[in-house]
């Protein structure tokens, strides 16, 4: 396993990484198997968003004598309300919420504290400049988070964040259908070339994005990666065209101040899958040959992709 530096957090996390939704699906022995093989396989950060209580108690008991192991993305205002996830800015509810995530991971710190879900630039700036950060940068003050995080979809907020003198690091979503959007309006002319592993046929804003991102040493860990699965498959692919694991892994972790891709698993198989990224030729992390096959017609699909992820709601 290769480590990175994630930013200025100074933090050395592994290129791959475990999102933890999917363990959301499995009893404590599964939970414990799967986050146990990726520890053996030499991976050392943990996303947990998810607010279920039986998921975290579960993950609490698979890094249980391990914790030193495990730099833990713990996000912030991601909460259990009468049996279902709430985001929520309410500030008793989130801090609830954060004091049931330390309890049920059996661990008296998060390393990332990450300020949950950011979509609106106008969100962000109530965030920023109210009560929440306060609690936030409490929780820094006391130990209980080591670094300052925030996770989004948007890359207008992300930016934002990147500028932030007290955000250190962001989670992202990233994968080539958000990227590879048109920069020009003919889109025949965009998809009569191939694609260039380069950032020229990226949407401007990500573009500028992940510039920034490089620029002031803020740290990208990534979310979205595989696209749900749906890039696995033509048949669901934006694109139109199939893509591998290794493949949208070598995308993601191509980008500039990408450190990590967070990668949601079902099973020790799908680890194995994630971890041959280590080992894999370069004709098999070639994913600019395949989407340079991709047809005309994908671009629509992609915007019908793209409106579906981004249109999650907030309670």
């Amino acid at each position: 396993m290769r480590y990175r530096v994630l930013g200025k957090t100074g933090l050395k996390v592994s290129e791959i990484g475990l999102g933890g939704e999917w363990l959301e699906r499995h009893n404590t022995q599964e939970v414990k198997e799967i986050v146990e093989h990726c520890r053996l396989a030499g991976i050392n950060i943990l996303d947990c968003w998810m607010s279920e209580p039986n998921v975290r108690s579960n993950i609490g008991a698979a890094i249980e004598g391990h914790r030193d192991h495990w730099i833990i993305q713990g996000h912030i205002g991601s909460t259990w309300q009468n049996g279902q996830y709430v985001r929520t800015r309410q500030l008793d509810r989130v801090q609830e919420a954060f004091e049931d995530l330390l309890g049920r991971l059996g661990t008296d710190y998060i390393d990332l504290g990450m300020i949950h879900f950011v979509d609106e630039v106008k969100e962000f700036h109530a965030i920023m400049e109210g009560e929440f950060l306060e609690y936030v940068l409490s929780l820094k003050e006391k130990g209980a988070i080591r670094h300052i995080g925030m996770s989004t979809h948007n890359p207008d907020v992300a930016l934002l964040a990147a500028q932030s003198d007290l955000v250190e690091m962001i989670l992202f979503s990233v994968n080539p259908a958000f990227d590879l959007l048109p920069a020009s309006e003919n889109i025949d002319d965009y998809f009569k070339e191939e694609y260039d592993e380069s950032l020229r046929g990226m949407d401007p804003k990500r573009e500028m994005l992940y510039k920034v991102c490089e620029q002031t040493q803020t740290g990208i860990t990534v979310m979205k990666g595989y696209g749900g699965g749906r890039l696995f498959s033509e048949k669901t692919s934006p694109f139109g065209v199939a893509l591998t694991p290794v493949q949208c892994i070598h995308y993601a972790l191509t980008r500039p101040a990408v450190a990590s891709i967070m990668v949601g698993y079902d099973s020790v198989a799908h680890v194995d899958a994630a971890v041959a990224y280590e080992t894999a030729a370069e004709a098999e992390k070639d994913y600019a040959s395949v989407l340079a096959g991709a047809p005309l017609h994908a671009y629509y699909y992609k915007h019908f992709y793209l409106t579906r992820l981004y249109s999650r709601p907030m309670i």
